[in-house]
């Protein structure tokens, strides 16, 4: 059955903040953040909101990034205690794989030859590791996933780092966004 977060009722009066409450809230950055030389996972300034207790949200959205190479980009995501859910990213595997590489379908593992692109499904705060290409080359990637909080609001948002401690800076840029509607 489809989901609609509220849901009006016959005769009610309709609000400002009803009206507010059934638009997507759009996590959208506002200037880049470089982070050289670390690999703690740390919450994006830009791409988090207040999940509200028992709400059901899905999520869709764009990042732009760059890095070196050796550095790589591991992304993944805070929730309240007691959410549950999952989230899937479309982006650039790692370790990438070369014009003069044999391609292959990696399974869940990263080996020299890497990944082509890496698609799998996640558990609301697990992490995922994805490639860079050099400081310079910016990179996608293509998020979305649902989020069901519980009886515990609190804190939802982009997560990240680089994958291996490197001096050159991996970079989440300006306009890199997520989109959440709560749908229950």
């Amino acid at each position: 059955m489809p989901e609609a977060y509220p849901t009006p009722l016959a005769g009610q009066r309709l609000t400002a903040a009803l009206l507010r409450s059934m638009q997507p809230l759009d996590l959208r950055k506002t200037s880049d953040t470089p982070r050289p030389a670390t690999t703690t996972t740390t919450v994006d300034p830009h791409l988090q909101f207040t999940a509200e207790a028992n709400a059901v949200y899905t999520w869709n959205g764009w990042i732009r990034y760059d890095g070196p190479t050796a550095g790589d980009l591991i992304v993944a995501f805070v929730a309240p205690t007691g959410a549950f859910g999952s989230w899937g990213g479309h982006g650039v595997g790692s370790t990438i794989i070369g014009a003069t590489s044999t391609p292959t379908l990696e399974i869940d593992t990263s080996r020299a030859n890497g990944y082509m692109l890496r698609v799998e499904s996640n558990d609301v705060t697990q992490l995922r590791t994805y490639g860079c290409l050099g400081v310079g080359n910016g990179m996608s990637l293509l998020l979305s996933g649902t989020l069901r909080v519980g009886s515990t609001a609190g804190t939802w948002g982009l997560s990240w780092a680089q994958s291996v401690s490197n001096a050159a800076a991996t970079t989440l840029f300006t306009d890199s966004y997520i989109s959440v509607q709560r749908i229950a």
